[in-house]
């Protein structure tokens, strides 16, 4: 998946990803080049690999082809009509045996990464067959039934922008790691490729199966906990509770009868509530904790131990004041969503303003939560204490009150949609901005949060294909 992201980042970017595909092609061609065989046979599928391997050809020159399904994409069709115009010579996969002992080495274009399930025929048994042959093999990008039971043992694999997770010699050979002129940026930044996480709804879909919200919220404030929740919505998840105390309950439930409103008894949140919300944390999803809930010392005893209690079975997104809480381990389940203000109330690092560092000190405290944090602010920050990202899709006009909790709405819902939680937080902050974005068009810096909220669905229409 994420070599599609870089793909479509870069061609945000300005990088067509047919110049990719040319590229790709290209430098496989001339690795290919430098071996001591005469006549190749590439085995090109019907995706983009494939087309990768009709682009090699073109290069290649001295060899034939063999298409083991027909062009199935625009670009692997358009490589195969080009590549047929200058006299390479393809063939249909009933020709293999026979072209396989006429030729001195192999070009595996069949498969890339975005095999799903095991291996099926032809591919099964040309794999097969292959790993028997003792001819020489180069993959590109990856071998065909990469992470499958039965995968084809290339001698060679060139493999493009990065390694993926799980190469190694002994299921790739040698391995090539090839520039094809992806950007730095689409690796470093959030852009349109984070869409490619976004889970459709399967139409045979019914409710509660495209994500199911809980929103513990309220009580100081009213405002906070419906916005998240309308915007959990706007995203597209299927139900909404907010959790709230006594005294806020029927403000919540004013702002919209799409909000299922739970009353806890007590005045502020406590932990003599956690029982009695039980149920709807049981059957929620996700859970977002935080906001509109106050700075009492018993309201975040409170969220710290619901917290704890869930951790190892629910996602959780902590926001507000609950934040300061999280110094334990998360267990990979948990979205901290803090400005530097509750950065530094969390960690007791004063963030400086150098980017770099910044990135450093996130990366760090994220790893050591187990945690992904969301640093909001100018350039927002990213990730899992692994991975990196940031995010300058914004408006200044964002600064208004709420839209934390917009963001904050946006991305306990994709968690409920049960997206991993660091594309989790990188598809919630672009949303996000984009939808400040669209907003700002209409209303200016007289834009308010709920102007945002509206403005989700068309964002989400535009990018998610």
């Amino acid at each position: 998946m994420e070599t599609h992201v870089l793909d479509r980042n870069a061609e945000f970017l300005g990088v067509e990803t047919e110049q990719l595909m040319e590229n790709a092609g290209r430098i496989v061609a001339e690795e290919a080049k430098k071996l001591p065989y005469k006549k190749w046979l590439i085995l090109c599928g019907g995706g983009n690999n494939g087309g990768d391997g009709y682009v090699c050809a073109r290069y290649l020159k001295n060899c034939v082809v063999i298409a083991v399904s027909k062009p199935k994409t625009r670009l692997a069709m358009k490589n195969y009509r080009r590549a047929k115009s200058v006299g390479i010579k393809i063939y249909g996969g009933d020709k293999f045996e026979e072209l396989l002992n006429e030729c001195d080495a192999i070009i595996d274009a069949m498969l890339g990464v975005g095999i799903k399930g095991q291996l099926r025929e032809p591919y099964k048994g040309i794999v097969e067959t292959l790993n028997k042959s003792r001819k020489f093999i180069l993959s590109i990008d990856v071998p065909t039934g990469f992470g499958c039971d039965i995968s084809l043992k290339p001698n060679m694999t060139v493999t493009f922008h990065f390694i993926k997770e799980g190469m190694n010699e002994e299921n790739c050979g040698k391995i090539i790691l090839a520039d094809i002129g992806i950007p730095k940026e689409a690796e470093e930044y959030v852009l349109p490729g984070e869409f490619l996480y976004y889970p459709k709804p399967r139409k045979e879909s019914h409710k509660g199966e495209n994500g199911i919200v809980a929103i513990i919220g309220g009580g100081p404030y009213t405002g906070a906990p419906a916005l998240a929740g309308l915007a959990a919505l706007r995203t597209g998840c299927d139900l909404v509770y907010i959790c709230c105390p006594s005294p806020t309950w029927q403000v919540i439930a004013s702002f919209s009868p799409n909000l299922i409103v739970r009353r806890m008894h007590s005045d502020i949140f406590t932990p003599a509530d956690i029982k009695e919300i039980e149920e709807i944390v049981g059957k929620a999803d996700a859970i977002l904790v935080g906001p509109g809930l106050g700075r009492k010392e018993i309201t975040k005893d409170a969220c710290k131990i619901l917290i704890e209690k869930y951790v190892d079975e629910k996602y959780f997104v902590v926001d507000a004041d609950a934040i300061e809480t999280i110094n334990f381990d998360c267990k990979g389940n948990v979205i901290i969503t803090p400005h530097a203000g509750e950065f530094k109330k969390l960690t007791g690092i004063n963030l400086p303003n150098d980017l770099e560092k910044r990135k450093e000190i996130v990366k760090n405290e994220a790893k050591k939560r187990n945690a992904v944090i969301l640093l909001k602010g100018f350039i927002d920050i990213i990730s899992d204490g692994n991975r990196v990202k940031i995010n300058r899709i914004h408006n200044e006009g964002m600064t208004v009150g709420g839209t934390g909790d917009v963001l904050a709405g946006i991305t306990v819902a994709l968690l409920a949609k049960k997206v991993e939680p660091f594309h989790a937080a990188c598809m919630a902050a672009l949303i996000n901005g984009m939808a400040g974005n669209t907003a700002f068009e209409e209303k200016s810096y007289g834009m308010l949060a709920s102007d945002i909220i509206e403005k989700i669905p068309e964002v989400i229409k535009e990018y998610v294909e």
